[in-house]
């Protein structure tokens, strides 16, 4: 792991709603301090606070499951800083510990052990706001609101029409997010090193279900037709209303998700495949 060795400041982010995280966040903060390091915490929810803490941060140590990666990645990533992923979800996909051997494991990612892998983001925008893109591990979703009727959404990519789908939504995923919404929606599963992007509609209605695999420097455009109103959801955790006419735009971010790994990759099938075998 090469990120600056100097830097003395291990960042906690937690699960707000799992009490073993809050418990093993303060456990954890115990035994990092007696290395020699500084530690903050910090409520995974609270992503503009956290923002606040990173400057002199080595890693952070996500405690939760997937979904709590995902706001790590919002926070983390545009500052490179890795992520050490714990698990006290359920799946944990992208976790690299388990709850029961946190304790036992982090001194040694702290004292430099480790590789860093690196996920590709998305970067989406609505093109007629003045705000700042936003930047997902998992995937951008333009889908109906709360009222169950179809929307029309004129897909394009590179300039060129690909297709007006009649459908509930349509999800633009990374490798990572493959085997998340996409997948349950009926998509391909891409390797979580590929660089490349998928589109994939949503209960089209008269159209192709048919997911489509990107090269990794595309551009997709998606316009929304509605009489009701729509939403662009970021990694199923940032909502962005939309409104008839909107178009959002997807992209590869220029940023990357780092996370901290102990062992070189084995196979990653046979682990999806168990994983996704478990009962609940």
């Amino acid at each position: 792991m090469d990120r600056g060795c100097s830097l003395k400041t291990i960042g906690i982010l937690f699960q707000p709603k799992i009490k073993a995280a809050g418990d093993l966040a303060r456990q954890l903060t115990k035994v990092v301090e007696e290395l020699g390091f500084a530690v903050w915490t910090c409520s995974a929810w609270e992503e503009e606070r956290a923002q606040s803490l990173l400057d002199g941060t080595k890693f952070v140590v996500c405690l939760g499951g997937d979904g709590t990666i995902l706001r790590a990645a919002r926070v983390a990533s545009p500052l490179g800083i890795p992520i050490l992923g714990v698990n006290l979800g359920w799946l944990g996909f992208m976790t690299e510990v388990g709850a029961q051997e946190a304790l036992s494991r982090v001194p040694a990612f702290v004292g430099g052990e480790g590789w860093v892998e690196e996920r590709a983001m998305l970067q989406a925008q609505v093109a007629s706001s003045d705000g700042a893109p936003y930047h997902a591990l998992n995937d951008a979703v333009v889908a109906r609101g709360a009222r169950c009727r179809l929307i029309r959404v004129r897909t394009t990519v590179d300039g060129q029409p690909l297709t007006t789908y009649k459908c509930d939504g349509v999800i633009v995923a990374t490798a990572t997010g493959s085997t998340g919404y996409s997948l349950a929606a009926g998509g391909p599963v891409l390797h979580p090193h590929a660089e490349e992007m998928l589109i994939k509609p949503i209960a089209p209605h008269l159209g192709t279900p048919t997911a489509f695999v990107l090269p990794s420097d595309s551009v997709v455009e998606l316009e929304v037709h509605t009489t009701h109103q729509a939403t662009l959801s970021i990694d199923g955790q940032v909502e962005v209303p939309l409104k008839d006419g909107d178009v959002v735009q997807a992209k590869r971010s220029p940023y990357v998700t780092r996370l901290i790994r102990s062992e070189w990759p084995g196979s990653f099938y046979g682990t999806l495949m168990h994983k996704l075998s478990r009962p609940e």
